[in-house]
């Protein structure tokens, strides 16, 4: 983006809006990082890993337990035992993760929670989705209306704050999504001065995980891919958006099936064990049908991570190393 449009669209959300105070800082914290965006990223992870979707113990080890009242040391998606049926990796309790409901401290408790954008839905709490659409494309995903953000959420609000549609984003129209289960994806959608600004928002906290089919069934990948990408570490890192097609072929099907069926691992020990101390990472971009485009980080032990879910796939060996060693430069 060139000095000047920054400094238009700058000028414009501070001036010409009038939604709220915390849409204004969305939308400007937006233009700021579309500015931004080559800048290098391995700082943007570390920010991002501390908020308060990630959970995932970087800067602060025990967030997820903090944001849950719990003064107990432990991981933060736990693996549950059971006998389960280890022929069916939908059934095998055995292998399940359960990543915790998110809930907020009370103020009390002096813990400030570092934030991402979210919305309180139907007594959940939808964080930034993984999932991202461009706006020109989000009049088309919009469904039902299934009310209106009333705001009033930051760093140090307490349970009570979180009621039935507040939110961090300031006031905006929220829609379920055409295609999706709204009780994991919504979306945000306001027209300003004829501009669309429109958000996905997922739910994935509060779930119990047996499979790569509990988290990636959700997106409807099956037979709505249309192509696909990847980016080198090196490339991500940087903000450089070098992408390569990737060819949606046998090898890269047979690694979708295996990601359905991938066994899930808790994101804290892996994390804690030092996983993303390696550059050794590949990030693929799914476009569907309807324009989403999902974005999947490869990990070169043969793992797979969506978003800031705290939960890592464990995928099939000869599948995942199949679509890794296609990812050539």
């Amino acid at each position: 983006m060139k000095e000047d449009q920054f400094r238009t669209l700058y000028t414009k959300a501070v001036d010409s809006m009038k939604p709220g105070e915390e849409m204004k800082k969305k939308l400007i914290d937006k233009l700021v990082h579309q500015q931004e965006r080559k800048r290098p990223r391995k700082t943007v992870y570390i920010a991002a890993s501390i908020v308060l979707a990630a959970g995932i113990g970087l800067a602060a080890p025990n967030i997820w337990q903090q944001l849950n009242g719990q003064s107990t040391q432990g991981q933060i998606a736990q693996v549950t035992p059971g006998p389960g049926d280890a022929g069916n990796p939908s059934t095998d309790t055995s292998r399940s993760i359960i990543i915790p409901k998110l809930e907020l401290p009370d103020t009390k408790s002096g813990v400030k929670a570092d934030m991402i954008a979210l919305v309180v839905y139907k007594d959940n709490i939808y964080t930034q989705s993984a999932t991202r659409i461009d706006a020109s494309d989000a009049a088309a995903l919009r469904d039902d209306k299934l009310g209106r953000t009333t705001g009033g959420i930051d760093e140090w609000s307490g349970k009570d704050k979180y009621i039935e549609l507040a939110s961090n984003i300031g006031e905006t129209d929220i829609y379920s999504v055409k295609g999706y289960d709204s009780n994991f994806l919504i979306m945000s959608y306001s027209e300003i001065n004829g501009e669309v600004f429109a958000e996905l928002y997922e739910h994935t906290n509060g779930i119990t995980v047996n499979s790569g089919t509990d988290l990636f069934g959700k997106l409807n990948l099956e037979g709505r891919i249309t192509s696909a990408q990847w980016e080198s570490f090196d490339s991500w890192n940087n903000g450089l958006q070098k992408y390569t097609p990737l060819a949606v072929d046998e090898a890269f099907s047979g690694f979708l099936t295996a990601l359905n069926a991938a066994k899930p691992l808790a994101a804290e020990p892996l994390i804690e064990q030092g996983i993303y101390d390696s550059e050794e990472r590949k990030i693929i971009y799914l476009q569907l049908e309807d324009n989403a485009r999902v974005e999947l980080t490869l990990f070169g032990q043969g793992l797979v991570r969506y978003g800031q879910a705290p939960v890592f796939f464990e995928v099939e060996s000869e599948a995942f190393q199949k679509l890794w060693d296609s990812m050539k430069l």
